[in-house]
């Protein structure tokens, strides 16, 4: 791994990966640096990154900390969780180490896992299930499910009056009618620093001013990664975004919907299946069967992964028609009216690098490393642990399935399916659930997938059944659907989601 530009403190002071990371070069990064405190985060029940600090008081207690963590009430994290029996350890991952950004008194953050009474490994944990999903996908297939997210959200803040982009046409805008350039590559240099791989940064489609507030939407993309690594990376920004924002006076929200008429927020998964450094997307030019097979696993169960991915009700005033978020089940190529959607993958033959700079020759035809597959109905209310055990427990499916190619050419599109002269296709096709509620008819009915092979503890799964239903927004959309000020009490409900 080649580390002469990582932004990582702790990388660059050891000289090594994060992945060799060892407690002796912590205690070594904390001495010669001049740490103070040290901090665990670790994602609770609301799917937000909780904190524990401590004060360094001497290199056996630096020692001890990092060896064997610390006890939690797991009641006050899980609600599956009871009282009277609720301590739960937090054992931190070396490997997640980064000098945290924000801390006045110099401070080591760590991400930490669960473990029980036992000291095993909770398996109700969403990090857990998806340590497990990729075990088991790995032990089935002998391939790596690799992941990488498109986090997109809304910046607000004070109207200067000057320079206003125009009404939902923010893609890739710049400054001056682009008001938070600075603050989105300020977020995305510390993510970097805290270790995350980020592919880049723009505006997104979605702005509006409405009363004496500018709303810019912004989108952070990340590049592809192990699973468990693309979920960290996902959380650590969203709490870096949101800490930065509260420091410089903006308000920021992840919430998939904030009002009728613009444009949503998503989080759409892109991955990619690796062998032996490999990817495997793409065979003589096309999407190989290994890809497609994966593709009819998630789309299958697509329905159940929205419990996993889309857990408030405005996720659901997003997921609707004519709005590029998917409503049906079906896959395409560069079709973004499609739940799965196969990107440009760099797969020509010719070096465009060449043509357009004469100077370099010779470059051969990048090879198809890039090709990724898009999930794009998630949005950051998801359990972002929970969605990519639910898609590579869907992948691993399909890879069983002896029909999966079949039923690949079934579910694809080469059309937008949301045109007048695609209806009869449309009819044709399962749509997504439209409420928590069907999402959680959905998860219960196809529970047993996800259960198998102990990924997801079966009490795990209640406790997102009954979170889901506890909204009881069977009919929400429909009702508010003409009402906007009935809308906006439920958006302000779940502005600050996931």
């Amino acid at each position: 791994m080649d580390i002469s530009l990582n932004p990582n403190k702790v990388v660059e002071f050891l000289q090594k990966p994060s992945s060799e990371f060892t407690k002796a070069d912590l205690i070594n990064y904390v001495k010669s640096n001049g740490i103070k405190m040290l901090k665990f985060m670790y994602p609770a029940d609301d799917t937000r990154l909780k904190s524990l600090n401590f004060v360094i008081n001497s290199e056996s207690y630096l020692d001890s900390i990092l060896t064997y963590g610390e006890r939690v009430d797991g009641s006050s994290l899980f609600p599956f969780i009871e009282a009277g029996n609720s301590d739960l350890y937090v054992i931190p991952r070396f490997s997640t180490a980064f000098h945290d950004p924000f801390a006045e008194i110099p401070t080591l953050t760590l991400l930490a896992s669960f473990f029980n009474k036992e000291g095993l490994p909770l398996k109700e944990s969403p990090e857990y299930a998806l340590r497990k999903a990729e075990e088991e996908f790995e032990k089935t297939t002998g391939m790596e499910f690799h992941a990488m997210g498109e986090l997109e959200y809304y910046v607000i803040a004070e109207d200067s009056g000057f320079f206003h982009a125009s009404d939902q046409k923010g893609y890739h805008e710049s400054a001056p009618f682009a008001k938070f350039n600075d603050f989105r590559i300020e977020c995305m240099s510390l993510i970097a620093q805290a270790g995350g791989q980020i592919k880049y940064g723009h505006n997104e489609v979605g702005n509006f001013t409405q009363d004496g507030k500018i709303y810019e939407q912004n989108e952070i993309e990340f590049l592809p990664v192990p699973a468990m690594q693309a979920a960290d990376h996902i959380m650590l920004a969203k709490w870096i975004i949101r800490t930065l924002a509260s420091r410089k006076g903006y308000d920021v929200t992840f919430a998939p919907k904030i009002t009728a008429g613009k444009a949503g927020s998503g989080l759409h998964i892109h991955f990619k299946i690796m062998k032996d450094g490999r990817n495997l997307m793409i065979k003589d030019g096309s999407l190989s069967p290994e890809a497609k097979k994966a593709i009819t696993g998630i789309l299958e169960n697509a329905a159940a992964i929205t419990a996993m991915g889309n857990k408030v009700p405005t996720s659901y005033f997003r997921l609707v028609p004519h709005q590029e978020a998917p409503t049906s089940i079906c896959w395409g190529d560069r079709n973004r009216s499609v739940l799965v959607r196969v990107p440009l993958g760099w797969t020509g033959q010719n070096d465009m690098c060449s043509q357009v700079n004469p100077l370099e020759k010779g470059h051969d035809s990048i090879p198809p490393q890039r090709q990724t597959v898009e999930l794009r109905s998630g949005d950051c209310s998801a359990d972002v642990y929970q969605l990519l055990a639910a898609m590579i427990v869907a992948a691993r499916k399909g890879f069983e399935m002896e029909d999966a190619l079949i039923k690949a050419e079934d579910y694809y599109v080469s059309v937008n399916i949301h045109k007048d002269e695609n209806k009869e296709k449309l009819a044709q096709l399962k749509s997504l659930p439209d409420s928590c509620m069907a999402s959680a008819n959905a998860l219960e009915e196809a529970r047993s997938v996800f259960e198998e092979k102990d990924v997801f503890s079966p009490r795990l799964i209640d406790g997102i059944l009954a979170k889901l239903r506890k909204y009881d927004d069977a009919n929400l959309r429909k009702k508010t659907l003409s009402d906007h000020n009935q809308m906006m009490k439920v958006v302000n409900k779940y502005w600050h989601c996931g």
